[in-house]
C-alpha cells in the first residue's frame, strides 16, 4: 500500500497509445466492475511507505454524465501525465497518490459512484481506464457530488491525517449545481451503509472536512453552466464558501488549474504561479481559477472535536 514511484517514461508509453483513441476504445466498461464499486470496498487506505514516507492523498471525482465525457477522456491522455509530473516537479505537496472517482446521479443512475486505489504511479491511468462512462445523469440540476464526500469521510483511512501531518485534498469537477444530499436508502443502495436518516450535503461536507481539505471545479464549458452560470456558482459557493469554488474556462487547462490550486493553497502566491506556466493562454485561465483560493489552515481537529454520527437532518421528500 503507497509503494511505487510515478515514471515519466511509463506515462509516455501509456499516452501514446491512448492518445489516437476514441474514448470509446479507452473506457470499454459497460457497467461498474467490481474493484470499483463501493459496496464491495472496506475502505481505501493513502500509506506511507519506503518510497513514498510523506504520502499526500489526492482525490479527483470526475462527472461522468452525459454532458462531461470530454474531462475523463482528456485525463486519460493527457492530463494525468501534466498532473503528477507537475506535482513533483513544483513540490506543493510530497509523494502524491491519486485516487479517481467516477461520479453520477444517485437518483437514477446505475453506478453513481466507482472508486479506483490511492496510487502514486500508472497504475492510476490503468485504474481510470477502468471506470464505466455512464453517461447518465437527470433532470435535476445537479450531480451527487456528495458520494465522494461520503465515500472519503467513513471509507478511506490516510496517513497523513492519522499521523497529524495534514488533511488531503478532494476534488470534485462537473458542470452542475451543488447537490442537496443522499437519502439512507441511496446510501445502502450504493454504498452498502446503513444510517439513520437521511444527510443533508451541508452535513456530509462537514464530516469529510476532517480528513480533507475540499474544493470543487465548475467546467464552464460544459452545457449545463453555459446556461445557467449564477444559479450554478451560487450553489457551490453558499455551501462551500469562498476560496473553495474554481472555475474551468478551458477543460484542457484542468490539470494545470488543479496544480495551481494546489500550489496556491500551500501559500504560494497566485500571480507567480499563474505566470509560471509559460503560455499566456494558460495563464489566463489559470489565474481566473485561483483567483479566490487562500491558504490551507493545516491545523487538524483533535479527535474529541469530531462530530458523531447523530444530529443528521431528513431532507423533504
Amino acid at each position: 500500500m503507497g509503494h511505487g514511484r510515478w515514471d515519466p517514461a511509463d506515462w509516455d508509453s501509456f499516452s501514446t497509445t491512448t492518445k489516437t483513441m476514441r474514448a470509446d476504445e479507452i473506457f470499454t466498461s459497460y457497467g461498474i466492475k467490481k474493484a470499483l464499486d463501493p459496496k464491495e470496498i472496506a475502505y481505501r487506505e493513502a500509506r506511507d511507505s519506503a518510497s513514498n514516507p510523506n504520502s499526500t492523498p489526492i482525490i479527483i471525482a470526475l462527472d461522468v454524465t452525459g454532458s462531461m465525457g470530454m474531462i475523463p477522456e482528456y485525463m486519460i491522455k493527457e492530463g494525468l501525465g501534466t498532473l503528477v509530473e507537475e506535482i513533483l516537479k513544483r513540490k506543493p505537496v510530497s509523494d502524491p497518490q491519486i485516487m479517481f472517482m467516477g461520479v453520477g446521479d444517485a437518483n437514477c443512475d446505475r453506478a453513481p459512484l466507482q472508486v479506483t486505489q490511492f496510487e502514486p504511479d500508472i497504475r492510476a491511468a490503468e485504474q481510470l481506464k477502468d471506470i464505466w462512462i455512464e453517461h447518465g445523469g437527470g433532470g435535476n440540476h445537479f450531480e451527487s457530488y456528495d458520494l465522494p464526500w461520503y465515500f472519503g469521510a467513513m471509507k478511506t483511512r490516510l496517513d497523513c491525517v492519522e499521523k497529524g501531518r495534514r488533511k488531503g485534498l478532494l476534488f470534485t469537477i462537473g458542470d452542475e449545481e451543488a447537490p442537496p444530499g443522499l437519502r439512507a436508502s441511496q446510501l445502502k443502495k450504493y454504498l452498502g451503509d446503513d444510517v439513520p436518516q437521511d444527510m443533508s450535503s451541508k452535513e456530509i461536507l462537514a464530516k469529510v472536512e476532517q480528513m480533507y481539505d475540499i474544493f470543487h471545479v465548475v467546467v464552464e464549458q460544459g452545457s449545463h453552466c453555459q446556461h445557467s452560470r449564477s444559479a450554478v456558482f451560487n450553489s457551490w459557493n453558499e455551501l462551500l464558501g469562498q476560496g473553495r469554488v474554481i472555475p474551468l474556462a478551458d477543460y484542457t487547462k484542468l490539470s494545470e488549474v488543479l496544480v495551481s490550486a494546489i500550489e496556491v493553497h500551500e501559500g504560494a502566491n497566485r500571480p507567480d504561479v499563474a505566470a509560471s506556466w509559460g503560455s499566456k493562454s494558460t495563464s489566463l485561465v489559470v489565474s481566473k481559477a485561483v483567483k479566490d483560493i487562500v491558504p490551507a489552515n493545516r491545523r487538524l481537529p483533535p479527535a474529541s472535536a469530531k462530530p458523531s454520527a447523530g444530529g443528521i437532518t431528513r431532507l423533504a421528500s
